[in-house]
């Protein structure tokens, strides 16, 4: 676990798809957020470096965290080599200043890749130094059985991981409480995607507070145990009807962690705030 004094609420670039990761860093910066996950593969953009620091630097705002390649849809993305990806995804942490590396456990059919997949990680964290967050999944539900899509499991919790990634819809649509799902994960826990669901099949990725999952009690737990890891906002926006529309739904989310992140003595963001006003529109709070 790093020395940070308290956790910094940062923002997915899958937040915003289809825009673009450059649209994810401009979001973040303007609406307030204290950093960026960047979704390695979500656009061509995010698999390059160069590009990313530029961002950095251009809008101040500091990587918190890498989420390596290892979706369905991001087979080829840097490779096809699992080890090579999350060895370079590792890399891109260390370039742009990232101390977390998001990482999902191996599909079945990845045989060799699930056979070392425990042992692997702690190699790996070992010789890079980064911490490797293994993320909770799901079973795919289909009627009358789920399917085992994931080796040796989609729940962390079932392996010996030293650092663990809560994701609050993968918690919904695998039927799970994300308030019990961190009390099992314990001092594993490092990294949390805040979101939602309704215990649907389809992984909703919600706003949060607009499912059922326990978000706020979760927030108010970690802000007691002095969580000290980061807290990304990871939702689908993809519906939105227009980018006004996207902003209500980041400025929703991210007030909604400000307001149930709280400790005593806690430091507020030294980012503007914002807030959404009753008729949609997005203002600036004044101190």
């Amino acid at each position: 676990m790093s020395s940070r004094t308290t956790a910094k609420i940062g923002l997915s670039t899958a937040s915003v798809y289809p825009e673009s990761t450059a649209s994810g860093f401009e979001l973040a910066a303007r609406l307030g957020y204290d950093g960026v996950e960047v979704m390695i593969g979500i656009d061509p953009l995010s698999t390059q470096i160069d590009a990313i620091q530029r961002l950095i630097d251009y809008h101040q705002l500091p990587v918190l965290a890498i989420h390596a390649p290892t979706l369905l849809i991001m087979q080829r993305v840097w490779g096809t080599d699992p080890w090579s990806k999350l060895e370079r995804s590792a890399e891109a942490a260390k370039e742009l200043g990232a101390d977390v590396v998001v990482v999902h456990p191996p599909f079945r059919w990845q045989r060799d890749y699930a056979r070392g997949f425990v042992e692997g990680i702690a190699r790996l964290e070992e010789q890079t130094g980064v911490t490797l967050a293994v993320e909770n999944m799901y079973p795919w539900r289909a009627p009358g059985r789920d399917l085992q899509a994931y080796a040796p499991s989609w729940d962390p919790t079932e392996q010996e991981y030293a650092h663990t990634t809560l994701d609050l819809s993968h918690a919904s649509t695998a039927e799970q409480d994300c308030v019990e799902l961190a009390a099992t994960m314990g001092k594993s826990l490092t990294h949390v995607h805040l979101t939602d669901g309704t215990g649907s099949a389809k992984d909703e990725h919600l706003v949060p507070g607009r499912g059922t999952q326990r978000a706020a009690d979760l927030l108010g737990v970690l802000a007691q145990q002095d969580f000290r890891g980061h807290i990304i906002i990871e939702i689908n926006t993809r519906r939105a009807t227009s980018r006004s529309e996207r902003e209500v739904d980041l400025v929703e989310s991210l007030e909604f962690t400000r307001k149930h992140f709280v400790r005593s003595g806690a430091s507020r963001s030294r980012r503007t705030p914002f807030a959404v006003t009753p008729d949609g529109e997005i203002s600036e709070l004044t101190p």
